[in-house]
């Protein structure tokens, strides 16, 4: 009887070794979502998305100005 529950304390114990390993690399993979959706953002408006595009030097100054003189239009 007491080497049942030796084994059944170490089946016990590695089981919940796994399942800590599994929530730390989830949580790790996984985007933060500690609100769980109680807070939306607005979506990006077009300007935003090209300032961001600028930022990122992901278009050049005169492809910026462009785009912006067309959005203002």
């Amino acid at each position: 009887m007491m080497g049942f529950g030796m084994i059944g304390g170490m089946f016990l114990f590695w089981i919940i070794l796994i399942g800590l390993a599994v929530l730390a690399v989830r949580g790790l993979f996984q985007p933060n979502q500690s609100d769980h959706g109680s807070f939306k953002t607005e979506p990006l408006s077009a300007r935003q998305i090209l300032e961001q595009r600028y930022a990122r030097g992901e278009i050049n100054q005169e492809q910026y100005q462009l785009m912006l003189k067309d959005l203002q239009q």
